[in-house]
């Protein structure tokens, strides 16, 4: 028979201004998708239920996130990063395919929370897929990143809602098997 547990947890998106952390979260909550630029001003909190099955530990997880969509600006993220960061239980880093510094940029990003919280589950989300005529970088270049920090890598459109559900599912199961040391 099949286990049950129940978590909350709280996972950070992270990456540079306007590589479209709030369209994924937004399309990955209310399954919505706006064009106009949105700015997150400091932080905004959204919980999302969702449940995971985690097949290989015969264990269903149901599992509170508190998203966190941390505002894309590098003094910002410096100067607060102890307050937004504490506690996170695992990292979604956002670049944008049609912009290859906000790529590079990630390093920073996942250090300055890796800084305050230790080693937890990462997941790279390349964003804008449906701009990929206009791409700055190729998969392999995001594969090769993405393997520096063990991490998986899903390209994602957060206007089309391409792999936007299979990357925070796949977050979740991996922060779900951390918080219940499976992994």
């Amino acid at each position: 028979m099949t286990k049950q547990k129940r978590l909350k947890s709280k996972v950070c998106l992270v990456g540079d201004k306007a590589v479209g952390k709030t369209s994924l979260i937004r399309r990955y909550t209310i399954n919505m998708f706006d064009e106009g630029y949105l700015t997150t001003i400091g932080t905004h909190v959204t919980k999302k239920e969702a449940r995971i099955l985690l097949p290989e530990y015969d264990l269903l997880v149901d599992i509170d996130m508190m998203v966190w969509d941390i505002m894309g600006e590098k003094g910002f993220r410096e100067l607060l990063k102890d307050a937004y960061f504490y506690g996170a239980n695992g990292i979604l880093a956002v670049a944008d395919l049609t912009r290859r510094r906000t790529l590079d940029n990630l390093d920073d990003w996942i250090d300055g929370v890796e800084d305050v919280v230790g080693k937890v589950p990462i997941l790279i989300a390349v964003n804008k897929a449906d701009l990929a005529a206009n791409a700055r970088f190729r998969e392999i270049d995001v594969a090769a990143f993405a393997k520096a920090y063990h991490a998986e890598f899903f390209m994602t459109s957060a206007k089309t809602g391409e792999r936007v559900e299979d990357v925070f599912r796949r977050l979740g199961a991996l922060v779900a098997e951390q918080q219940l040391q499976l992994a």
